[in-house]
């Protein structure tokens, strides 16, 4: 139809569409007035088949994780809009949906990138990925390759600066609760703490691994603050800060004046909590933003000048559960 409106072939129509040069100016603003006219709007499969491009990319993320994504995959989500690319959601199922069945599928679609939000990804299933040449984003990771980039907020130093300053005002006893469900983080955390009381002479063996028979952090920390308290205890997810509030209330300690809690990934169900807990501010729409940016720039050709390891700044914010 736009052809025979603008009065030129389907290979001119196709050649405007994809963006080529060689169309001449004048018929050029044909065949554009002629989409325009009729609305016509180009299919993104087919479009892609002939660039041989998808313009999809695959998004990899946990489900456990959708409390605090969503302003990740809005981030991405616009900026692919920009760029004209379309996301393919996959999510991860702890039992149910493994991540090499989904890396099976992703393969199969043939999308032209892969950003993935996991830090339960292993290496071999990283390189798995590059092999068939697909350009790889890692949301939270710090990792890079000749075809792996990583956008990612440094947890580590985060937990560090934090814990460095406890340590200097004379408060030493600091725990890190076990999250089952982000094990990178914690590891992170972990170096963290241990770095800042290296720094001061001391060993760090403030780490709470919850044992196997409790289910929730909220069942662990009921019993456990029975007859333990620390001076600060600090967890991942503002859910768990918020089960070890609760824990702590039923054992008669008083937050923050005898316990004090932190947390990193704050949500909006903190703004619901009282005493509400101070936490780090991780830029999570930024996160999705600028790994979509980066990716739309592997796409192209010349890559060599593409920072691989992007780092994204945090605030800590004091709340109600800190003195």
């Amino acid at each position: 139809d736009v052809a025979n409106e603008a009065g030129v072939s389907l290979a001119t129509v196709s050649r405007v569409i994809n963006g080529s040069n060689v169309v001449k100016g004048g018929t050029k603003q044909k065949v554009e007035e002629a989409i325009e006219k009729l609305g016509y709007k180009p299919n993104a499969i087919a479009q892609g088949l002939a660039l041989q491009k998808t313009t999809t990319i695959a998004l990899v993320i946990p489900e456990a994780s959708f409390t605090y994504t969503g302003q990740i995959i809005n981030g991405l989500l616009d900026v692919a809009k920009i760029y004209k690319y379309n996301i393919m959601l996959h999510t991860t199922t702890e039992g149910i949906n493994e991540i090499n069945d989904i890396i099976e599928n992703i393969i199969k679609s043939r999308v032209d990138g892969v950003v993935i939000y996991n830090d339960k990804l292993m290496r071999e299933e990283l390189n798995t990925l590059t092999k068939y040449n697909v350009p790889i984003v890692i949301i939270g990771n710090k990792v890079s390759d000749a075809k792996i980039s990583s956008v990612y907020v440094d947890i580590e130093n985060a937990v560090y600066e934090l814990v460095m300053k406890y340590l200097e005002g004379g408060k030493r006893d600091i725990a890190i609760i076990q999250d089952r469900k982000n094990g990178y983080s914690i590891d992170q955390m972990i170096n963290g703490a241990k770095k800042a009381y290296a720094t001061k002479g001391l060993e760090f063996n403030g780490y709470l691994e919850i044992p196997g028979q409790y289910r929730t952090s909220y069942d662990f920390m009921k019993d456990y603050l029975q007859d333990h308290k620390h001076d600060l205890i600090i967890a991942n997810r503002d859910s768990q800060a918020i089960a070890v509030v609760n824990a702590a209330k039923e054992n008669g300690i008083d937050i923050p004046k005898e316990m004090e809690i932190v947390c990193v990934i704050d949500t909006k169900y903190n703004s619901m909590m009282r005493p509400q807990i101070s936490s780090f501010a991780i830029p999570s729409y930024d996160l999705g933003a600028v790994s979509m940016r980066v990716m739309t720039k592997m796409l192209q050709e010349n890559t060599d000048d593409i920072d691989k390891e992007i780092e994204l700044s945090y605030l800590f914010t004091p709340r109600q559960s800190t003195l």
